[in-house]
């Protein structure tokens, strides 16, 4: 079943039992004949997109959105703060409703911790796009500790504010179900050393990593220079620090690049530094020595690119023609979400904690 089934799926589930309770917390009144003339929930305006602001704190905070409701059928798209993705296009049926509840972390700078592309509005923001966007409610309310996925890692991870770079944590939002969310503090050109240094970032992070808290730790793509020892002891630091708060470190290999050698990728490709270091194998014996999950992203990635080949891969990186930029590191959108997916593909294979929770 595809990720919108899924949702779909959930979203009947869900049903209209609770719409009127949500309308009613969301200021909105019954439908109009007329679609135009149709109210929107409070702190939403626009048609294409809806954009709906809330002024909360930082946190976490369960979002339940029902969609639908017009007299013709709606095509929507959730989309919350800095790009991420919440729910792919999904159709409603004239006069359908759907409900779908979230949890969403809300941050200030919003995509990246030091600010790089900007830095967001303060609260909660939320966009409904695709061909028709409908929404007839929306509720916004404080997260009971929820079981948080904290993202560690560099541009290829982070929530990119600017299209069209895309990183892999602001696309696997939308199989994460109600209960559980993903805090995003990956960060543009961090490696290992620079992230576990800077304030603002891993300590960051783990002053708000709780009991059973997972944390995703990739680096590679920015440890050009990096020895084995200095690689390996920056890993170990995060693991016995995120350890010491009760959380649950696992490591992820960086995905490749794609630079090609004929048909196979280059050894610069899999992560093989300018000082010679086998990044990923390092990033695996310590996993080993440390007994931490690992997440192969190299060796998955690679077997994805190579399928593809050095032409069709071009379409999981940005492309001059259809981007404006080409370049063989940073994802596309759509890259991106392939990615993404092998990280999930990860976690349900090896049962990690953010598992059960899983759409």
């Amino acid at each position: 079943m595809s990720m919108t089934a899924k949702l779909q799926e959930r979203g009947v589930r869900l049903g209209a039992a609770g719409l009127l309770t949500l309308a009613a917390l969301a200021g909105t009144g019954a439908a109009h004949a007329d679609d135009a003339t149709r109210a929107l929930p409070a702190g939403c305006s626009g048609t294409s997109p809806i954009k709906c602001h809330y002024a909360v704190a930082p946190g976490n905070y369960d979002v339940t959105v029902s969609l639908g409701g017009a007299a013709s059928a709606g095509q929507t798209e959730m989309w919350v703060e800095a790009r991420r993705l919440m729910l792919p296009a999904t159709k409603t049926a004239a006069g359908a409703v759907a409900t779908y509840a979230f949890t969403v972390n809300v941050r200030q700078p919003e995509g990246q911790p030091t600010g790089q592309g900007g830095t967001g509005n303060p609260g909660l923001d939320i966009r409904f796009a695709g061909a028709n966007p409908q929404v007839s409610a929306v509720s916004v309310k404080p997260a009971t500790q929820p079981m948080v996925a904290y993202l560690a890692g560099d541009s290829t991870v982070c929530d990119q504010l600017i299209a069209p770079y895309t990183g892999w944590g602001q696309m696997i939002t939308p199989a994460v179900g109600s209960g559980a969310v993903v805090a995003n503090y990956a960060d543009s050109g961090e490696s290992s050393g620079s992230f576990l240094s800077n304030s603002t970032l891993f300590r960051a992070l783990l002053s708000k990593v709780r009991a059973n808290d997972a944390v995703f730790i990739q680096f590679g793509h920015n440890d050009k220079q990096t020895s084995a020892s200095a690689f390996r002891n920056n890993l170990t630091s995060m693991i016995t620090q995120v350890r010491a708060k009760g959380g649950v470190p696992v490591l992820v290999t960086p995905p490749v690049r794609r630079q090609f050698n004929g048909n196979r990728l280059t050894a610069t490709a899999l992560h093989v530094n300018g000082v010679g270091v086998d990044l990923p194998a390092q990033m695996r014996s310590v996993g080993t020595a440390q007994k931490v999950p690992v997440i192969d992203l190299t060796a998955k990635s690679k077997t994805l690119v190579e399928s593809l080949g050095p032409s069709a891969s071009a379409q999981l990186f940005l492309r001059s023609s259809v981007d404006g930029v080409t370049d063989n590191t940073h994802f596309s959108q759509y890259g991106a979400t392939q990615i993404g997916g092998l990280v999930l593909q990860s976690i349900r294979e090896q049962r990690l904690p953010l598992a059960a929770y899983l759409r």
